[in-house]
């Protein structure tokens, strides 16, 4: 995957296979918002989703929209060949999402060269098909 040409993530459909209280999240990208389980007691959001929340542990739980705004917290660039359709280098990254930054996801980064790449960077959601799930990337806002 070339981090200047879009996305292009060429993983097999069996790769994704969410649990029932998952789903939401890999089918968010339908509509192009990125949505994380929130819990409708405390209000706080948690990623990976679980069916009841880490902190206040009440099972009230559902999706709730993010605004796709996040920052680069960390990187690596990977040189190496891993596996097809990531041609390397290309840049895995953890981003902290704006809403909240306990919040993090390891993603790829698309439409940005490697050497551009900074911890801090802005970033925002995008999402590319892949079967019936959307999987979230993301790229210079």
């Amino acid at each position: 995957m070339s981090n200047t040409d879009g996305p292009s993530l060429a993983v097999p459909d069996r790769i994704i296979v969410p649990e029932p209280h998952e789903e939401f999240f890999w089918t968010s990208g339908a509509d192009g918002v990125l949505r994380f389980l929130g819990c409708d007691a405390c209000g706080r959001l948690h990623h990976p989703p679980l069916p009841r929340c880490p902190y206040c542990r009440d099972a009230d739980v559902s999706p709730m929209a993010v605004s796709g705004r996040a920052t680069i917290a960390t990187f690596t660039i990977n040189r190496q060949p891993f596996m097809p359709g990531f041609e390397p280098p290309y840049v895995i990254a953890i981003v902290e999402i704006e809403e909240d930054p306990t919040i993090r996801l390891t993603t790829n980064l698309v439409d940005i060269a490697v050497d551009d790449v900074e911890i801090g960077l802005p970033v925002m959601a995008s999402f590319e098909r892949n079967g019936d799930w959307y999987v979230p990337l993301f790229t210079r806002r």
